[in-house]
């Protein structure tokens, strides 16, 4: 059923604002609302993907499960980008695994139909190009920042990540889930959440997370938060004003 062009709410998803008119309407009749609960699985490590997601303000983490079940998550996606990139890269699968992570809705897309409009070129393909390009960026990053920078850097650039893509300094997030999503025991992130929160950087009660002092968090973090979102700022910032001829 096709969704009609009155019903769908504002571009919410920055990738979607980015294009132009044009380019958007030609998305609409493709386009669904959802809703992306907790702990939702959006795909399976080697399962097909089916359907790609342009997320409002969930967030959903890529997450890579070893063969002990221990897990560290690779990515993180909400309304910056989309899920579902191994889609348009020319695969149907992937070795990770997307979960939501905090939960609110999407946009979704049939995965086949994002291919064919993909390869037909246009601003859509060059401004996914691009997006690609700065999650490249975003792995490459954080893969030397994981072994380079301790713990408490790396807990100050995610938590600022987060508030970035949820354009808040308040969220619900748990140790352990941060524990999973950063590699590491719980003791060491609960060590970490306390030198952060001691230092009137940040609150923490009952899972959830406040940014009480931004600039001192950034401070503390490593460049590789400044680096990561002045790469998505080049990127992706005003393409539709450069594109808009």
């Amino acid at each position: 059923m096709l969704v009609e062009k009155y019903s769908l709410p504002a571009r919410q998803n920055r990738l979607l604002a980015a294009l132009p008119t044009s380019e958007y309407e030609r998305l609409i009749p493709h386009l669904k609302l959802v809703s992306l609960p907790l702990n939702q699985i959006i795909y399976e490590a080697e399962e097909p993907i089916t359907q790609v997601y342009f997320p409002h303000q969930s967030v959903i983490s890529i997450v890579s499960t070893m063969e002990n079940g221990s897990t560290v998550e690779v990515g993180l996606v909400s309304n910056e980008g989309m899920v579902g990139i191994p889609v348009i890269l020319g695969g149907n699968s992937t070795t990770t695994t997307a979960i939501v992570q905090i939960p609110d809705s999407a946009m979704r897309m049939n995965a086949d139909v994002l291919k064919t409009m993909f390869d037909q070129g246009g601003l859509l393909q060059t401004l996914l190009l691009r997006y690609i390009q700065a999650r490249f960026t975003d792995i490459t990053q954080g893969c030397a920042c994981n072994r380079l920078h301790t713990l408490d850097e790396r807990l100050a650039r995610w938590l600022l990540t987060v508030s970035d893509r949820l354009q808040s300094n308040d969220f619900p997030l748990t140790q352990e889930f941060i524990s999973q999503m950063l590699g590491v025991r719980r003791s060491g992130v609960t060590v970490a959440a306390n030198s952060l929160s001691r230092a009137g950087l940040i609150s923490y009660h009952r899972g959830q997370i406040n940014i009480l002092n931004r600039e001192a968090l950034e401070a503390t973090s490593c460049e590789c938060y400044r680096v990561i979102r002045d790469e998505f700022a080049r990127l992706l910032d005003n393409f539709s004003l450069y594109n808009s001829s």
